[in-house]
């Protein structure tokens, strides 16, 4: 199993990244109450090798961005910074939709500015919009990549039509959709990710629902490994392909650093179907 992945074809990347959005404060909403301890989680996570870091404009609003400049710009070389646009904030908790192309071009101007970057290496649709066409959302940032403003577009929150959609419109190089060991409604996308080498971004990686149970599959190999059940849940997406881009995230610099050894966490084959089979039938439940 490659602990690397290439993202575009030219964006090699450990295949376990960071998400930023647990760096803003409840709800996803306003600065954390320790705006040094996020900066300093972040510039960790660079130490430890990490080099995929996934954000959003929405994240805060502005928030995880303006964090991750401030604590990481200018940028080491070979870090990969993902962002997406096409949300809207109204409040704690509130996430309305809003992906007109001009809109999505004066999110993705924000993010440039915040982030302090001439262009962004992977810039995501952050979910289709119903009241927009999807080509429409796309073909804006296909106009942003022709720009030079943005390198790669993933697209996040999607269906396996609106995937083939999308695909129809701009080269898609990730997918992120939720996914974990207790959901896995994105089996079809994440499929159709791996038969043609796309990356898949799980996001909220580290749910587990009663898998972890005292004596349920996750416990038994966590036990097994001397490792706790989110380490393994993480271990799990990694081995189960290997276009899997898990991006756990967290405020917290213990939590980062054992989240991070979960991808030196080797399961057997037998382990990665155990948990597997039982994450099916709860999934498809």
């Amino acid at each position: 199993m490659s602990d690397t992945f290439t993202i575009g074809g030219d964006l090699e990347v450990r295949r376990l990244g960071f998400g930023a959005m647990r760096l803003t404060g409840p709800g996803i909403w306003g600065p954390p109450s320790d705006p040094q301890a996020a900066r300093a989680v972040l510039r960790r996570v660079v130490e430890l090798g990490v080099n995929l870091v996934d954000t959003a404009d929405s994240y805060g609003p502005e928030v995880s961005e303006n964090l991750i400049a401030e604590a990481l710009y200018p940028y080491p070389d070979g870090l990969v910074i993902a962002t997406k646009g096409g949300l809207r904030r109204t409040g704690p908790g509130r996430w309305p939709r809003d992906a007109r192309p001009e809109r999505l071009k004066e999110c993705c101007e924000g993010s440039l500015r915040r982030l302090r970057l001439d262009r962004i290496d992977l810039y995501q649709l952050h979910s289709p919009d119903p009241n927009v066409p999807l080509e429409d959302s796309l073909g804006a940032l296909k106009e942003l990549q022709d720009e030079g403003r943005v390198r790669h577009i993933g697209v996040s929150n999607v269906s396996l039509g609106e995937f083939e959609r999308a695909r129809q419109v701009v080269e898609v190089v990730t997918v992120q959709n939720r996914y974990n060991v207790a959901d896995r409604h994105s089996e079809d996308v994440l499929e159709a990710c791996e038969r043609d080498g796309i990356g898949f971004i799980p996001w909220f990686p580290l749910a587990t629902g009663d898998l972890a149970r005292p004596g349920g599959p996750l416990d038994e190999v966590a036990r097994a490994h001397d490792a706790s059940p989110g380490q393994v849940a993480l271990a799990w997406l990694l081995a189960r392909s290997p276009v899997m881009l898990p991006i756990p995230g967290t405020s917290s610099i213990e939590h980062l650093e054992e989240d991070v050894a979960a991808a030196d966490l080797r399961l057997s084959d037998d382990e990665v179907d155990l948990i597997g089979e039982a994450a099916w039938g709860k999934s498809r439940a």
